[in-house]
């Protein structure tokens, strides 16, 4: 590319821009994507073909590792005002209508007593809801604040790959005007209709769906309704009795999933259709007066007024991208993983591909890595878009169960007749359908209790971890893998979350997260480990990097205020933990080392592939 200028900067040469970054889409993978780029410094062009930001409240749920993303890169502090807290989203219910009877409700997003002190010792964040109509505005400024050129209706055209770099071709819609762009690296994160994972042919590996589903987005004051008793994010509404009395739910509307948008003002109307039904598109639309009434229904309290916002269909995928790369385009977030909203991992997952790729990239551009680092960005995601697809389905078929037992999935009115009969008698039956119903409920809590599928990421078989010096087989595998997060320093692992102090103790004690993080590599180790620290000064500065070297414990830099460090370390006081710039363990040092200086520049120039020059 010798036309292309210099780095961080957007070009004009006739028809053509030139710019080393361009992001494909401005939802939460590729505004985020701008963001983290931004905070190392570089620039670029983010384009979406939509008009702006999402006009619907679609993704929501903002976890504890999706937080620590934009914590990292100063965001949080200006998405928690606009966030709902974690105290609204304490329960999920099952009821006959918003207003009516309750048949069961469980525990939300860690406010399990069970539960709740795993969440606590897992991360400096917890649980918000965020809808994406408020999250993409910040991002979008944050990328516009670090220098990013930002185009809506923009539509990407074709994509071609280039000896080095990549070309396409794009249509302004505004201005009715088609140009071409060539960048260093282009980043497709334009969504589950995603063209260039089309263009550049990343094979998806697909299951069957499972059908469409409705959302209504709803204007109606429920304060009354949901506190102080009532008070949850998630409400799952049906009615047993329909058919039975003989009037027939509507077709695209068989049960409601409705969803707290902005409490309690705001709701979304998720509408499921009849179990079994092959439905298409246009069997899912009715009127904005058939869709009211169906709301007006689930609610169940004639004073309320509702105001439909906005209806949309879509569809429930199982679909995960083989690969994330091809050549010098990456994708990222719903274009390579698509998958219905159960257990909240969406944006979260879209946020967290952005952060594992951004200081890759960086380090890439600015000579402080080979391009080689580029590619344990596919081997490190991919597998975890796997995991969350396949757990977001199972979230959604875990609700079998409980409907078995209403008689939910039977197509006569007789047998589900038969089997409410059953749940209201004495009977050793009934016992059995109350007791079979229960534990149908409990099964569902793996999707509001999934600490571990949000937290336990693994890259332990990366290129970009170093492995040498571990001589057991890494830690165990828990037998409830979905809910048990596992606290460990072992390479390729998510750094553990400790509050540390310093001796005479600051107003606000600070997260070994926070240690980490923000660009660099971070080094960690305690006394006896000073020199670890100078040699994290010394190959620093032999590799052109900036690695930051704390020691924690006894008269340290930060003391263990709680002894927590010591426990979740897994290393000697004057070992040491390295840990890359996105908070994954890279390497450790069960002890000092002979060589101290010698072993640590080994270790990075591996992981960031720079052999020594011969």
């Amino acid at each position: 590319m010798g036309d292309r200028i210099s780095p961080d900067q957007v070009g004009e040469e006739g028809n053509m821009l030139t710019t080393d970054l361009l992001i494909i889409g401005a939802g939460p993978a590729g505004a985020s994507l701008a963001c983290f780029l931004a905070s190392h410094g570089k620039k670029g062009l983010l384009l979406a073909s939509a008009p702006g930001t999402s006009p619907t409240p679609r993704a929501h749920i903002t976890n504890l590792a999706g937080l620590e993303t934009l914590r990292d890169i100063g965001l949080e502090e200006q998405c928690l005002p606009l966030a709902t807290p974690s105290t609204n989203m304490k329960h999920t219910r099952w009821c006959r209508s918003l207003a009516g009877e309750e048949y069961a409700r469980v525990y939300s997003w860690g406010h399990d007593p069970i539960y709740k002190g795993a969440y606590e010792a897992a991360s400096p964040c917890k649980h918000v809801d965020l809808p994406q109509t408020l999250l993409e505005p910040v991002l979008v400024r944050k990328a516009t604040e670090g220098g990013w050129g930002v185009r809506f209706s923009t539509r990407l055209l074709t994509v071609k790959q280039l000896d080095e770099g990549v070309e396409v071709e794009v249509r302004d819609e505004i201005l009715k005007r088609e140009y071409k762009i060539r960048c260093r690296y282009l980043f497709g994160c334009d969504g589950a209709r995603s063209q260039v994972v089309r263009e550049v042919g990343l094979p998806l590996i697909k299951k069957p769906g499972q059908g469409l589903a409705l959302n209504v987005l709803v204007r109606a004051d429920l304060t009354h309704l949901m506190e102080p008793h009532r008070v949850g994010n998630l409400h799952w509404v049906f009615k047993p009795e329909e058919g039975i009395d003989g009037r027939e739910a509507p077709a695209w509307g068989w049960a409601a999933i409705v969803r707290m948008v902005k409490p309690w003002t705001e709701w979304m109307f998720i509408f499921l259709a009849k179990p079994g039904m092959d439905l298409k598109g246009e069997e899912m639309e009715a009127t904005e007066e058939e869709y009211l009434a169906r709301v007006k229904e689930v609610i169940g309290d004639e004073s309320v007024e509702a105001e439909l916002v906005h209806a949309s269909k879509w569809w429930i995928n199982e679909v995960v991208a083989e690969r994330y790369q091809e050549g010098d385009v990456f994708c990222l977030g719903d274009a390579v993983h698509r998958h219905p909203p159960f257990n909240g991992l969406g944006s979260n997952t879209c946020l967290q591909d952005a952060f594992n790729l951004a200081w890759k990239v960086s380090y890439v551009l600015d000579g402080r890595a080979s391009p080689s680092l580029l590619d344990s960005y596919s081997l490190e995601r991919q597998p975890v878009g796997v995991d969350i697809i396949t757990r977001a389905n199972d979230g959604l078929r875990d609700h079998i169960p409980w409907q078995q037992t209403l008689g939910m999935l039977s197509p006569d009115p007789a047998e589900r007749a038969k089997i409410l009969v059953e749940f209201e008698s004495a009977t050793p039956e009934g016992r059995k359908r109350r007791q079979e119903f229960q534990k149908g409920i409990e099964r569902t809590t793996t999707e509001f209790h999934g600490l571990g599928i949000e937290m336990n990421q693994n890259y332990s078989h990366s290129p970009a971890v170093y492995l040498d010096d571990e001589t057991g087989p890494g830690p165990a595998v828990p037998e409830d893998k979905v809910r048990t997060h596992v606290v460990t320093t072992y390479p390729g692992r998510r750094l553990p979350h400790v509050w540390v102090n310093t001796r005479i103790p600051a107003k606000n004690m600070t997260s070994t997260i926070d240690l980490a993080g923000h660009g660099k590599f971070c080094l960690l180790t305690g006394f006896g480990g000073g020199r670890w620290k100078e040699a994290a000064k010394s190959v620093g500065e032999k590799l052109g990097l900036q690695i930051n070297s704390y020691s924690i414990g006894w008269n340290q830099d930060y003391e263990d205020v709680y002894f927590d460090w010591a426990k979740k370390r897994e290393v000697e006081e004057d070992g040491c933990v390295l840990v890359r710039p996105d908070r994954f363990v890279a390497w450790r040092a069960k002890e000092m080392v002979e060589d101290a200086e010698g072993k640590l520049e080994e270790v990075l120039r591996r992981i960031l592939g720079r052999p020594r020059e011969a």
